[in-house]
């Protein structure tokens, strides 16, 4: 939502200025069809060049979640340590042998149905059941485990960064593609010399309009998606961070109580529930 509002006061002060300075609209709305078909053609070829099919998938799908509101909410972590919570207790209580079902079958899991925010996310669920899989086997101590989960955390945030920097390098590229679109105006102007100063002035300016959009474009449009979608890709990383704290901590010998105080403590300040907000929700549930 914020993105299509941010668009918009883009666009009202930059056309509202030209416009109450005496620039003619016309002259830019008049270019426009062409400038677009030649530097987002240009642009969207490049793009598919320069990526693998899923890099382009990722891309598309990263696109769709900058207009939506993140997911990541105070709600959403309180859900997530309460699981931890919940799981880890069972655990204690029964012994680690006690959650291998849940483990192997969280979809059957009571614990993961009582949870539905988190316990239908297949990522959040398949990392957490992995490595309470390896806890329960015993075969692996905490810094193993760590060493993977780092592992494995650097290679989700590699993997989802590249739809990020496929949205960058077209920024960069749209500038470029402006010049070459308004190279093309300057071609066809020079080689309508003999015509009236009028028609030629209207011709450069078409020209001029190719840069002019090229550089909006960039800076007003693709660089803002590509910053939002980064932001989206830490939040990702930093839900898996409290997990991976969470868990350590249990196998180190906290309580749940006290593993759960862990995971909310790497929490991003505007997210984070208190520990009185947590410690009501857990006892709710």
């Amino acid at each position: 939502m914020f993105v299509i509002i941010g668009w918009l006061v883009i666009l009202v002060c930059v056309f509202g200025v030209y416009i109450f300075h005496g620039g003619n609209i016309m002259v830019i709305l008049h270019a426009l069809p062409f400038e677009l078909i030649t530097i987002g053609g240009a642009t969207i070829g490049a793009f598919l060049a320069n990526n693998q099919m899923k890099v382009v998938k990722a891309t598309v799908k990263g696109l769709g979640d900058c207009f939506k509101g993140s997911k990541y909410t105070k709600a959403r972590y309180m859900e997530l340590l309460a699981l931890m919570y919940d799981i880890l207790q069972k655990a204690r209580k029964e012994g680690l042998m006690a959650i291998e079902k849940d483990v192997e079958e969280p979809h059957e899991s009571a614990i993961f149905k009582k949870y539905p925010a988190v316990g239908s996310d297949h990522h959040v669920v398949e990392f957490i059941t992995d490595y309470l899989r390896m806890m329960v086997s015993g075969n692996l101590n905490a810094h193993e485990i760590e060493s993977l989960m780092d592992n494995e955390m650097e290679t989700h945030h590699h993997e989802a960064h590249a739809a990020v920097a496929a949205i960058q390098r077209v920024a960069g590229g749209l500038p470029a593609f402006g010049i070459v679109a308004a190279v093309l105006g300057v071609v066809n102007t020079m080689g309508s010399v003999g015509q009236p100063p009028a028609v030629l002035g209207g011709m450069i300016g078409s020209a001029l309009v190719g840069t002019f959009l090229g550089i909006l474009l960039a800076y007003a449009f693709a660089e803002p998606l590509a910053g939002v979608l980064e932001q989206k890709v830490e939040e990702a990383g930093k839900e898996l961070q409290c997990i991976k704290t969470t868990l350590l901590a249990s196998m180190q010998g906290y309580n749940p109580s006290t593993a759960i105080e862990f995971g909310r403590k790497v929490l991003y300040s505007t997210e984070r529930p208190t520990f009185g907000e947590l410690e009501a929700h857990v006892k709710k549930k």
